[in-house]
Formats: C-alpha cells, structure tokens, sequence
C-alpha cells in the first residue's frame, strides 16, 4: 500500500545572525529609549566590541544615531545610542488607518466639502513650500523636470518622457495610496496643486487608486 506524501510547505528564511542582531538592537532601542552599548551588550549577551560594530552598521544606515546624555537628567554624561527618523520609519504604523478615521469624521461632522477644503489648505501650503524648486520664471522644460525631481522626493517614484508638444508624468507608486482610494478628493486636490506649481493645464489619464499600475499625466496643450 502507497502513502501519499505529506504537502511540503516552505518555511521562510530566516535572516542571517548578524542581521538579526541588529533587528534585536533596534528592538531594544525602541522599546527602552536611548541605550549605550554597554547596556545593548548586556541585554543581547553579546560582547561590548560586538554590539558596537552592529551599532556602527547601523549609523552607517542612518537608523541610529549617536548622542551624549545625562541619565536621569544627572550624573556624568553618558554615550547614547538612538533611533532616528528613518529608524523609527522602520517599525509598523498606521498613520493612513488614522488618517481615513479622521477624514470620515471631518466628512460626517460637517459635510462632503470639509474634506475638499482640507485637502486644498493643504495642497496650497505644499506648492507654497515648493515654489521655489519649481520657479514659474523658469522655462517649461525646466520646470517640468524639477517638477518631477520633487515628486521622486515626495516617495511618488516618478519618470519623465516626451509625447511631440507635450510631457508626460508617470507616478508609479502612491504612498497616499490607503487614502486616496477612499477620497478620490486627494487626488482631485493634487491635480489642482500641480497645475499651480507649473503655470500650464495638466489632465490625468489614469490613476493607481482606481487600480491602474501609474498615475499618468499629460502636460501641455
């Protein structure tokens, strides 16, 4: 009598020793605050020269940075390690969960035009920040390409091609993309914020939030 085989099922692959060191160091980083490598050796039962070689990698990657502190606010200072921004980036958030939360609450507390306005102090507060980058004085192509320079910048992965008399920008990632599936408004907003940013009609041609691979833009006549 035959015995089938039992279904084989790939495990995932665990992560080298010395990469899971360092996801451990800024584990503890992050659950205890600013730590020396001192106390980091300890708690991973590592040696001083060990932890401080994980540590530099880590610095190196702008995960961590290094700082002198006092404990407690007294006593002789002390060399701290600690999470910077992008360390901190690193960890799981739900800032767009509590975004949409918000805006749900705006658009029921005082109606469907709130979150159009929102969205609009906002757009014109970007393009505020922005126009010096993309200065109107500039000639179109000019204007174009750091156009698209500060959308790459703004996480928004963009490439620029030429189409005869006008340009085309592709957006190939959306990282307001939880949002802008619930409130085409953003999009909407954005739209209005680009075509100030550059002083020329725009239309949009598709968008990944309808589930379409890019944001595509024509600019121009």
């Amino acid at each position: 009598m035959s015995l089938a085989a039992a279904p084989f099922t790939s495990l995932p692959t665990p992560l080298p020793a010395p990469e899971r060191t360092k996801t451990r160091l800024l584990e503890l980083i992050k659950r205890h605050g600013p730590q020396t490598a001192q106390d980091l050796a300890y708690k991973l039962e590592v040696s001083v020269p060990a932890a401080r070689r994980h540590l530099c990698d880590l610095q190196d990657g702008g995960l961590i940075e290094s700082r002198t502190e006092r404990p407690g606010g007294r006593g002789r200072p002390q060399h701290v390690f600690a999470l910077t921004d992008q360390g901190e980036a690193s960890f799981p958030k739900t800032y767009s969960g509590l975004c949409v939360d918000v805006l749900r609450h705006v658009q029921q507390l005082f109606g469907q035009g709130a979150v159009m306005q929102v969205f609009d102090a906002r757009s014109a507060e970007i393009a505020a920040r922005l126009q010096a980058e993309v200065p109107l004085s500039a000639p179109l192509p000019v204007r174009v390409q750091a156009f698209v320079r500060v959308l790459c910048e703004m996480g928004f992965d963009a490439v620029l091609e030429q189409d005869g008399d006008t340009w085309l920008v592709s957006k190939r990632n959306c990282p307001n993309l939880t949002v802008a599936r619930q409130f085409q408004e953003l999009c909407v907003s954005e739209l209005t914020m680009y075509q100030t940013l550059l002083g020329v009609p725009m239309t949009r041609e598709t968008r990944i939030a309808c589930g379409q691979s890019t944001c595509l833009y024509r600019i121009g006549p």
